[in-house]
């Protein structure tokens, strides 16, 4: 007897319907599966057999041949163990042939027949309502997270024998009742009140917040970079619904989503060590994997002690920075991860880190200082809208008792400047043209900023005594424009100054070395 039953593999993002068909043939009793499987597919055979044997049901004593569809998919993890399994109990007749039709399963199994969490439930939710799917058969642990998906009944399955009972109608599993996403805190790790000085710096961090720019903190160790990096997430806008599902759908299948969060709410903070491999940057592996820049996405990607990092591995960032999507060819294909991310980078000015220091005298020398500098080249830094130098906090700020601005009051702030720039880049409902759309000014192509960045003549002398003194490529031009119209939203201005455009000089670096 033939059965057929659907299930899901997660290519990259996005999700890929995989038939499972399963055949019972005379012969020594066996399974062979067919399909492109992995060593972990493979191994199903044993799992499925004693899952099935261990929840008291029949396991038919044939030759049975499972067939994963389409073939040229690679099939990879134990996700298709619950499939499987349900497929040889319809083929031995033991549930109704018509039970699952119309739905898809999902699931590994233990050995006790217990079902267990699997990777990517949300982007294959997503797919099976897209494919005209109305039920999806998950992992208890991840019912949750498929029932974000909405018109879709999401049945939490808990064991084999569980599910038995369901589909014999024996003992029916109620559907999962949907999350609501309001219903998930917003948490701030870290507030801006609990900073202390550094009043120059929290204004460079909320320009950076409001227009989605690239910043890098210089300063000696200890002076609060990686205090203000942290607090940084908690002044930038709320995630929407649709942002939320995106970055969730990034951890899902990378398999970093908490077993208590079906739905991040919370802009991701990243801060990988600088020992991080240029796969675990980027992506990558056999099977590609998201890497930090695709976790960051939607978020904060800090790199703390940028010069320490491998060079070779700094270099990746550019075309991310730039296209917000990160490729990843392999023999077998392209796979495309998401990585909108703001880079946020912490360095101190030389290797012993207090150059330029009031209190502490430098012990580096010209060449070691240079050396160590060049480690970030120029066009790295160029991609970089704000550059800022965090100096020693003094003991009168550090011992005032008086509480700063927190984050939530400075979000406001950011909040009414992207509400000005959704507005402003909000396309017209009979628009034609290649579908871009900024999201923040930092988005912003030549076409924008021709736009929406025009100076007046006081501020056409300043840029033009600007790009002289200060030798600025074509790139850096367009940055500070942008970061300009950036500090014009924030106060509310609808054109921009010369005082808007100074403050925006200002966050250029001034010379190439410390």
């Amino acid at each position: 007897m033939l059965s057929r039953v659907y299930s899901c593999a997660v290519v990259g993002m996005e999700g890929v319907i995989v038939e499972v068909e399963v055949d019972t043939g005379d012969g020594l009793p066996k399974m062979i599966i067919v399909g492109l499987p992995d060593e972990a597919v493979q191994e199903s055979r044993e799992r499925v057999h004693s899952a099935i044997k261990n929840a008291g049901l029949y396991y038919p004593r044939k030759s049975l041949t499972v067939n994963l569809a389409p073939a040229v998919v690679r099939k990879e993890g134990a996700g298709y163990d619950l499939p499987i399994a349900l497929g040889v109990l319809i083929a031995s007749a033991q549930v109704p042939p018509d039970c699952v039709d119309n739905a898809l399963v999902i699931g590994e199994l233990s050995l006790d027949g217990s079902v267990r969490h699997v990777r990517g439930v949300l982007p294959m939710a997503a797919l099976a309502r897209e494919k005209g799917f109305k039920t999806v058969f998950t992992p208890q642990v991840d019912a949750a997270e498929a029932s974000l998906i909405p018109d879709l009944e999401v049945i939490p399955v808990g064991s084999i024998g569980e599910l038995y009972r369901h589909l014999i109608h024996q003992q029916v599993i109620p559907p999962q009742v949907p999350v609501a996403p309001e219903q998930i805190p917003v948490v701030v790790q870290t507030d801006f009140s609990e900073v202390k000085g550094q009043e120059h710096v929290k204004r460079a961090l909320e320009v950076a917040a409001a227009g989605g720019h690239n910043i890098l903190m210089t300063g000696s160790p200890g002076a609060g970079k990686t205090l203000l990096a942290r607090a940084l997430p908690g002044i930038l806008p709320r995630m929407s619904l649709e942002e939320s599902l995106d970055v969730t759908r990034v951890y899902s299948v990378a398999d970093q989503l908490p077993a208590d969060t079906p739905l991040i709410n919370n802009r991701p903070f990243r801060s990988p060590h600088h020992t991080v491999s240029f796969a675990g940057l980027v992506g990558g592996g056999n099977i590609p994997r998201p890497g930090e820049i695709s976790l960051a996405h939607r978020g904060v990607l800090f790199l703390d002690e940028l010069p320490e990092f491998n060079p070779r591995v700094l270099e990746v960032l550019r075309q991310p920075m730039e296209d917000k999507i990160v490729t990843i060819s392999r023999a077998h294909g392209t796979i495309t991860f998401p990585a909108s991310f703001q880079m946020v980078g912490a360095m101190n000015p030389c290797p012993c880190g207090f150059y330029g220091d009031p209190v502490k005298p430098c012990t580096c020398s010209a060449g070691v200082i240079s050396k160590y500098q060049k480690r970030i080249s120029g066009p790295l830094l160029d991609r970089i809208d704000i550059h800022i130098e965090v100096p020693r906090v003094e003991y009168e700020k550090l011992s005032d008792r008086r509480v700063a601005e927190s984050s939530e009051v400075i979000r406001a702030r950011v909040e009414a400047a992207r509400q000005i720039q959704r507005l402003r880049f909000k396309p017209p409902e009979d628009a034609e043209g290649d579908g871009f759309a900024p999201l923040c000014n930092a988005d912003m192509r030549p076409a924008e900023i021709r736009q929406y960045c025009a100076l007046d003549e006081t501020g056409q002398a300043l840029m033009k005594t600007a790009m002289n003194q200060l030798q600025l490529t074509a790139r850096a031009y367009h940055r500070i424009l942008k970061l300009a119209r950036t500090i014009a939203d924030l106060a509310g201005a609808e054109n921009i100054s010369p005082t808007h455009l100074a403050e925006a000089l200002q966050y250029r670096p001034r010379t190439t070395s410390y």
